[in-house]
């Protein structure tokens, strides 16, 4: 848990501790580096702004270290903000205030998608079906988790591929935000739909922005010219 507010950081561990989480706080970004650097952690929940290195920076060099799923957290609420966010690493976000609840949830649906994605790796000896996903000009490594649009990789996020392998999929199917919600973060409640918003925006700029068809008041589809 990395938060300079201390009031407001010890108040998340508490509720996390009494969810059965062992939680390390870090109170600026080089002691959250350091801290990840010398021991191995599940998941990060972190506030955007730090001192000494900001949350963008801290997110940038913790994946450089090693993959982790990220909650950020942020006072900003501008799109810019949250999509820089996405982009250097962070699986999701909550913007400050929110509930413990609503904190709660996440972590436990970002982990549970972690535990999903061993499973599969450790089926991979074994694969059932296609591992390669081929739409247009982009191409899906599902066993590398790797996409490539024609012929160039492209850098995904762990959310930002399990989105668009969802939306790939199914080529011109709309689906649904909350049936994305439980497909790819784990949320069955229906709430997160800003969430899916932000993250299809991040995808469509790093794979072009007519690939995603929004159906307002619904969801989105792929677009394909098959």
């Amino acid at each position: 848990m990395v938060e300079d507010e201390q009031t407001i950081a010890e108040s998340i561990a508490t509720r996390l501790r009494a969810e059965g989480f062992s939680v390390e706080l870090a109170g600026d970004g080089p002691a959250a580096v350091a801290a990840f650097t010398a021991r191995p952690h599940d998941l990060v929940v972190l506030d955007i702004m730090l001192p000494g290195y900001d949350g963008l920076e801290v997110c940038r060099r913790l994946q450089a270290e090693r993959a982790v799923p990220v909650l950020m957290l942020t006072a900003r609420d501008a799109e810019t903000d949250v999509l820089v966010g996405l982009a250097v690493g962070a699986d999701d976000y909550l913007t400050k205030p929110f509930s413990m609840r609503e904190l709660v949830a996440r972590t436990h649906a970002l982990l549970r998608r972690v535990d999903r994605a061993a499973e599969l790796a450790a089926l991979d000896a074994e694969p059932v079906g296609a591992d390669r996903l081929t739409v247009d000009d982009v191409e899906i490594s599902l066993a590398e988790r790797r996409v490539r649009v024609d012929g160039d990789e492209v850098h995904l996020t762990r959310t930002e591929f399990d989105l668009l392998v969802c939306l790939a999929s199914r080529p011109r199917a709309v689906l649904p935000r909350d049936r994305l919600l439980t497909a790819v973060w784990g949320w069955s409640d229906g709430s997160g739909s800003r969430t899916v918003d932000s993250h299809i925006k991040a995808l469509r700029r790093k794979l072009g922005g007519d690939r995603i068809r929004t159906v307002h008041g619904v969801g989105y589809a792929w677009e394909t010219s098959r």
